[in-house]
């Protein structure tokens, strides 16, 4: 991707920086303007410290693993994956793929034994670009707008396989329609999905909240 002059970079975004437990810091680029993808959600945060937990740092679990994050909007959380060791395809819409990219740009001195690339992904289409079945999924505040609910569903049976795990973060809102989205989401999801609700003792000590939740999700046998 090509490089932005100085003054169209200093108006276009601003940098949140999220430290690394190693010490490293992500340097995540987000939009003065745009859609709710254009920014760092604290469900996306809490998501990416807790892919670095003991649990899975201390067996190298992310280590050459196959990872597909669906909505991704900035990508740290696809970035904190691949800075781990794995594979990663980070997916959003097409608008959002020139934000996807410098993000993975700005951050690839992060990335040594991982990749990473950003691709087209919406919801409800074909996934067949994105098989073999990934290791895992991620996805955080994904469950927001009531006409995306289906299609993401969709997409999670076609895209998951029997081993696949489905790491998904969200924070519970309370106004408006959400609580009827998020209602909606899980009563579809969870005909064909096994969920596990991942306590606060397991998540990062620093980096956790009560509204805000992750949820472990499986294939149910068939």
């Amino acid at each position: 991707m090509a490089a932005m002059p100085e003054e169209q970079h200093a108006n276009s975004y601003f940098v949140r920086e999220i430290e690394k437990s190693d010490g490293s810091v992500l340097k995540m680029y987000q939009c003065s303007k745009g859609d709710v993808g254009c920014v760092v959600w604290d469900a996306a945060i809490v998501l990416s410290k807790y892919l670095e937990t003991e649990q899975f740092c201390s067996s190298q679990t992310w280590s050459s693993k196959r990872v597909v994050e669906l909505g991704a909007g900035t990508g740290v959380v696809g970035i904190m994956a691949a800075s781990l060791g794995a594979n990663v395809t980070v997916t959003d819409l097409e608008d959002l793929l020139p934000l996807l990219e410098l993000n993975i740009q700005e951050n690839q001195n992060l990335i040594s034994t991982g990749s990473i690339t950003a691709k087209v992904l919406k919801w409800g289409e074909d996934v067949t670009d994105f098989l073999p079945h990934p290791d895992y999924i991620l996805m955080a505040d994904c469950i927001y707008y009531e006409q995306s609910v289906q299609p993401l569903v969709e997409t999670l049976k076609a895209l998951s396989g029997p081993e696949t795990c489905i790491i998904c973060c969200y924070e519970q809102r309370t106004v408006g329609v959400n609580p009827e989205v998020e209602r909606r989401f899980f009563e579809l999801l969870l005909q064909d999905f096994e969920s596990e609700k991942v306590p606060a003792e397991r998540q990062d000590p620093e980096f956790n909240s009560p509204d805000i939740h992750i949820l472990c999700l499986r294939h149910r046998p068939s």
